[in-house]
């Protein structure tokens, strides 16, 4: 499970180089298209991670916090905070990745017509998992104090 705190960068470091579907492509025309289900409100949200490094068996994607999401660049708003549910889609393209409107999926059934060199192919999922958000780093966490025994019989709920 990956955790991250609400208004901060996420970092993820996914196994996706030993579970690629593509392995004919260079690492360069291959980029990953995230999808964010929020467990209670079912709201779905998706990005493209800033692709960062990438070793033998994993790469790492990085997405900012910002109010104003853009799926192209990997800005997303966390919110509602909690439990997501994340699948992550191989996304190729033949000649350079051009991760915009129109050349990039905008999410894993959209097929980019006229199909040309220049607009990426979702070729399946190759991860899933469980994302945590927590809410703050502390000032508005829940704090709890001992209650005080007194002598009168009162029934106290928090």
């Amino acid at each position: 499970m990956i955790t991250t705190v609400y208004g901060s960068s996420l970092d993820t470091y996914l196994t996706l180089e030993e579970k690629r579907i593509d392995t004919a492509k260079a690492h360069s025309h291959v980029k990953y298209l995230f999808k964010f289900t929020n467990d209670l409100t079912k709201t779905v949200k998706y990005a493209y991670g800033v692709k960062g490094t990438t070793n033998d068996r994993y790469v790492k994607n990085t997405f900012t916090h910002n109010t104003t999401e853009n799926i192209y660049t990997g800005a997303i708003n966390f919110k509602p905070y909690g439990f997501w549910k994340y699948e992550v889609y191989e996304v190729t393209w033949q000649a350079s990745p051009n991760v915009s409107s129109g050349y990039a999926p905008a999410n894993e059934n959209d097929v980019l017509t006229p199909p040309d060199n220049h607009k990426g192919i979702v070729k399946g999922k190759v991860e899933e998992g469980k994302l945590y958000i927590q809410e703050t780093e502390g000032q508005e966490q829940v704090r709890y104090t001992k209650h005080t025994t007194t002598e009168t019989n009162y029934l106290y709920t928090n």
